[in-house]
């Protein structure tokens, strides 16, 4: 299942990108991967993120892992802005 999520940044991408590739292991190993990450041009606050989720009980078990919440906010995320929007599922990557 993809999902697009966005979120804002307290410190603009870079300690986010960072924290990613510290912990893209993680993501992997709960069933996720990364397809894009990326802030807005004018806007480097602004996150959209696409995220391939084995399941859903995968997307749950990534939201919920509470080390790596904290790993987020540590890097900048404001996690209380976070939107999640699964994507349809007629939805593809190349």
């Amino acid at each position: 299942m993809i999902v697009k999520l966005t979120q804002d940044l307290a410190r603009g991408f870079k300690p986010w990108k960072d924290m990613f590739h510290e912990n893209e292991a993680a993501l992997n190993a709960l069933g996720g991967k990364l397809i894009f990450a990326g802030t807005e041009k004018d806007n480097d606050n602004k996150l959209m993120a696409i995220i391939d989720f084995e399941s859903p009980e995968a997307m749950k078990a990534f939201g919920g892992h509470e080390e790596l919440k904290a790993k987020r906010a540590a890097a900048g995320a404001i996690l209380e802005t976070t939107v999640i929007t699964p994507m349809s599922g007629e939805s593809f990557t190349r």
